[in-house]
């Protein structure tokens, strides 16, 4: 029987390199929705879709990620992060379908020095991080669930730190980057392809469903300034980057000034092999310049 696997949000960064990547999977029937097909706000046709499609899997991506705009809209964000993530466990229960959903480093303050665990217990510190805080208890009603929490996503797709850097250093002298936030960069084309390894090795029986929550991210630590830098260093630019520290960019918002997620765990239960950031971010450059 072959499995049929909903992805919500895909017209998002991860969505869209879910749906590049997917043309791989010819054994599977992928059925990539946005809100103009499938608002998972609204309960009722969330349970309707979920019911006349029956999948296999759900990979749940659609999200509010405006941090800023989070803080003068909490609502909207947990009316998003959390209760359409209800809406799709009420739908799928009873079934076998079992659901990925995607959640964030935000849902920790940032005040640790070594990098966060599954285990360790979350601490949001803005409106976002507590509306993924609360998508995550939603999703964990479901127990077929498995919750991936990944941090500095970027991509070819939509709007993200590398494609504001480059178009930065295409037109300036020189920038400013903060120098004082820590964590691991992910290349949402990586994330899309262990998905779909996690799935398709599930399906295949080469490995077992573990569900709970597990981090993802590109191997290696460095701070936005060091981002900047080597994303200015690849597109060979003579742009200087200058270090400032977070308070020269007051805002609304508190950004962990420490994320780093320790990967252990989804890379021995899945076999995942991940890559170097640095390594990736020279391929999302080169797969941008080519388009």
């Amino acid at each position: 029987m072959m499995s049929t696997i909903l992805v919500t949000g895909a017209s998002g960064q991860l969505g869209s390199e879910i749906r590049e990547r997917s043309v791989r999977y010819g054994g599977y029937t992928f059925v990539f929705t946005d809100t103009g097909e499938l608002d998972i706000t609204d309960r009722e046709a969330t349970a309707s879709f979920v019911t006349e499609l029956s999948p296999s899997w759900i990979i749940n991506c659609a999200a509010y990620t405006a941090v800023d705009k989070a803080e003068d809209d909490e609502e909207t964000a947990t009316l998003i992060n959390a209760g359409g993530v209800e809406n799709i466990v009420s739908a799928i229960t009873g079934s076998d379908c079992r659901l990925i959903h995607i959640s964030t480093d935000y849902v920790f303050d940032g005040t640790s020095s070594v990098p966060y665990l599954e285990s360790d217990t979350p601490s949001p510190d803005s409106a976002y991080g507590r509306s993924k805080l609360a998508g995550e208890k939603a999703a964990m009603g479901w127990p077929q669930t498995l919750i991936i929490r990944t941090s500095w996503l970027y991509s070819s797709y939509g709007n993200n730190f590398v494609k504001t850097i480059l178009g930065k250093a295409g037109s300036l002298q020189s920038i400013n980057v903060v120098f004082d936030q820590i964590g691991s960069p992910t290349y949402a084309a990586d994330l899309a392809a262990a998905i779909l390894e996690i799935i398709s090795g599930v399906i295949q029986n080469r490995h077992v469903f573990v569900p709970g929550i597990f981090n993802y991210s590109n191997e290696g630590v460095c701070s936005w300034y060091d981002l900047a830098m080597e994303i200015v260093a690849v597109a060979g630019s003579e742009c200087k980057v200058m270090p400032v520290r977070s308070s020269a960019y007051p805002s609304k918002v508190r950004r962990p000034a420490y994320s780093v997620l320790d990967k252990a765990r989804i890379r021995e239960n899945y076999s995942l092999t991940i890559p170097y950031w640095r390594t990736s971010l020279i391929n999302c450059i080169s797969k941008i310049n080519r388009t």
